[in-house]
């Protein structure tokens, strides 16, 4: 664990390491992002690092005024109260960090005793804890350390591996409920469910994740029943602090969920806040029924095969059935309309695409963030970037760990060939949802047309691993298929690559997502124009408006974006959709 995170844009690196070095000559311990692990997702250990720091040094400049990912970084830490602030080209600092204290050093050569460097020093060792003079440290004393905790993934217990949404979606609500506590730091949901399935030694979890406590705890949901256990134990002694069996009809589960939360308070000897009580008793529906099928509905979203219409078509039915049962329960709206616009995108649905369920969502909860990633999304696709954009940031301040906010902005970044921030926003996306393939699978592509080798490799283990993953629970997901095919040809295996794409095409030849990955893979990875083209051809000849602007971006395609035949195919594709909506328009 270091003591000091430091955030930067990467045109002041000199700064940042001239600030680390000063810091570390007093004893500190400092992080910066060029110590990165090579085995790591990049968003996954700078999370992990955020979170740990005991201060947060972020280096301004105009260049950082506009990095999200600095604001991001700046806003956690403000949050955690452990920002520290300094400018080093007099940049105007965005709202709200311009009314909070920054040290000026513009021009600074890195003068010890400058008054902006003496000022952000005392800051530092004021919230590390040491190394202030004895005048200071008595007038203003570090705050309190926060208890830290993990929420291992719950297991799954009812004998039947198609209730995992359930115990997962339990897990994932400890932890945001535990997340509402001022007096507790909790590990971030990508950290915790690297444990899913493993048989784990709760000290070493412990030891490797810097926390003091850990959850552990087991579902058992069977018709009208549910049966949670749960145990708390101290990492370093290994001594259980505390633990609870609970039977109770499924009727009770938001109870339920409010009393382990309340009993690990409890236990921890912790306060309670009202506001904090009111935050974690707020669901977003009151019916068990509603939100098991939601819990349904999003693992389907998150692991089902997005190649294929009648993913999108499930959800839809699940999210409408939810929605029927509680009118007002938000995230079900929000997550009918991922489904509506991935079904309007990709194969031509009808209807508005998501846009009436993702406004429904918005009335209901305005600060939903997933509701205005998917208005941001349905935006992308209708052209109205701008507005999308707009959409991203108000996401983005709401919730910047959602992996549909960052997966939304990333989509944004790439279709504005922004790749090197779509790379930023799809390794975070990557690390907060374990079994998603989509963000590894575009980070491939995102680094190969950077030209960086090494990322573009990791990346592809990482997709091979969750393709391996996928496809040990359905041999013919297309999904995992079509970027599986692309991360074996960037590990160097062109053989394997194409006995994949065979046996793609022969399992689900109709399924046109698959079909275009393999084609992108056999032009950018394998260089074979010829059988790319063949392969993109039914694509391009069924593809929607959206996929097709979606084509004219892609670097994947690059290598044969001049060749006359794909010229041509896309002028085919143009004039096939051009006279397409004077019918559809008369239709509506």
């Amino acid at each position: 664990m270091s003591d000091i995170f430091i955030s930067y844009a990467r045109s002041t690196a000199a700064k940042a390491q001239q600030a680390a070095e000063a810091l570390r000559a007093l004893g500190y311990g400092v992080w910066r992002d060029d110590e990165l692990p090579a085995h790591r997702a990049y968003a996954e250990v700078i999370a992990e690092r955020l979170s740990t720091a005991k201060a947060v040094l972020v280096i301004w400049s105009a260049e950082a005024v506009k990095s999200e990912w600095v604001q991001s970084e700046a806003d956690q830490a403000r949050a955690d109260r452990k920002l520290v602030q300094m400018s080093i080209d007099g940049a105007r600092l965005p709202m709200p960090f311009d009314r909070i204290q920054c040290a000026d050093l513009s021009n600074w050569d890195g003068d010890l005793e400058a008054p902006g460097w003496r000022k952000v020093v005392a800051s530092v060792a004021e919230l590390v804890g040491r190394g202030a003079p004895a005048a200071n440290r008595a007038e203003t004393q570090p705050e309190a350390r926060k208890l830290s905790i993990c929420v291992l993934p719950f297991a799954n217990m009812s004998g039947d591996p198609e209730q995992e949404y359930f115990s997962d979606g339990i897990s994932e609500d400890i932890i945001t409920d535990l997340s509402k506590i001022s007096a507790l730091s909790v590990i971030a949901r990508n950290s915790a469910f690297a444990f899913k399935g493993k048989s784990v030694d709760v000290q070493q979890v412990a030891r490797q994740l810097s926390v003091a406590y850990v959850l552990e705890g087991s579902v058992r949901k069977s018709g009208g029943r549910v049966r949670i256990t749960a145990q708390l134990i101290d990492g370093a002694r290994n001594d259980h602090v505390w633990a609870e069996r609970y039977d109770r009809d499924l009727t009770d589960i938001f109870a339920l969920q409010d009393e382990i939360s309340e009993a690990i308070v409890k236990a921890l000897k912790l306060k309670l806040l009202p506001e904090e009580k009111k935050a974690i008793e707020k669901r977003g529906t009151d019916s068990a029924e509603a939100y098991n099928l939601y819990l349904m509905a999003r693992q389907y979203w998150l692991t089902g095969n997005s190649g294929d219409s009648r993913r999108d078509e499930a959800i839809i039915r699940l999210t409408g059935r939810a929605t029927e049962i509680d009118p007002g329960y938000a995230r079900a709206w929000a997550l009918m309309a991922c489904a509506q616009e991935s079904l309007r995108t990709l194969f031509g649905g009808a209807g508005d695409g998501g846009l009436e369920a993702a406004e429904q969502a918005l009335a209901l909860d305005p600060d939903l963030a997933e509701a205005h990633a998917v208005r941001a999304s349905i935006w992308i696709r209708d052209g109205r970037q701008d507005e999308a954009a707009g959409e991203i940031a108000t996401a983005l301040e709401l919730d910047p760990q959602s992996y549909e906010v960052n997966n939304a902005a990333a989509l944004l970044s790439f279709h504005q060939r922004r790749l090197e921030d779509a790379v930023r926003y799809w390794e975070k996306a990557a690390a907060l949802m374990e079994t998603d393939i989509g963000s590894s699978g575009m980070l491939v592509t995102a680094y190969t047309a950077l030209g960086d080798v090494a990322a573009a490799r990791r990346a592809a283990k990482l997709t091979l691993t969750r393709a391996g993953a996928m496809l040990a629970q359905d041999r013919s997901n297309g999904n995992a298929l079509g970027f599986g095919v692309g991360a074996l040809a960037c590990l160097g295996e062109g053989e394997r690559a194409k006995e994949w794409i065979e046996r793609a095409l022969l399992l689900d030849p109709g399924n046109m997502v698959m079909r275009y990955n393999c084609a992108c893979t056999t032009a950018v990875q394998l260089k074979d124009a010829e059988a790319a083209l063949e392969m993109l051809g039914p694509v391009v000849e069924k593809a929607t408006p959206e996929f097709v602007a979606y084509v004219k971006v892609d670097p994947d395609l690059d290598p044969i974006r001049e060749d006359a035949r794909f010229t041509a195919m896309i002028a085919a594709a143009e004039a096939r959709l051009a006279g397409a909506r004077p019918a559809a328009a008369a239709e509506a």
